[in-house]
């Protein structure tokens, strides 16, 4: 069991419940529809990863897989992807263009690509039984 690996999961699952509650009830009716469903979208991405987490967490690693990569990989991919998707779908609210940061968002979708990319390689490398 890899502990970080579980925190982390645990720490993005939190979150991403209550992210999720907050854009269904508080965000709702403030929020134009494209931007709710952005948000969600974040949510829905920060979750998936968070089950990867709680997984991998699970797993003992063979020697392939460098786990400080893959754990930084991930973290970083949720935080710069959903991250910057929830500030760019709430500038309405805001009222600050977070037009700038609009780039981190396909940075961290390509570290999360870049996960999962390692792992299927890594599994590809596994030896049957």
């Amino acid at each position: 069991m890899n502990r970080r690996f579980l925190i982390t999961g645990a720490i993005f699952g939190i979150l991403a419940v209550i992210l999720g509650a907050f854009a269904a009830h508080g965000l709702k009716e403030n929020l134009s529809p494209e931007s709710l469903s952005s948000f969600e979208t974040g949510v829905r991405f920060q979750m998936y990863h968070a089950f990867l987490m709680l997984i991998l967490g699970g797993l003992d690693f063979p020697g392939r897989i460098r786990t400080n990569w893959l754990f930084y990989l991930l973290l970083l991919g949720v935080i710069l992807f959903s991250g910057s998707i929830y500030f760019l779908a709430t500038k309405e609210l805001s009222g600050i263009d977070f037009s700038s940061i609009a780039l981190v968002t396909p940075l961290g979708g390509s570290l999360l690509i870049i996960s999962w990319t390692i792992l299927l390689l890594n599994f590809i490398k596994l030896k049957k039984k």
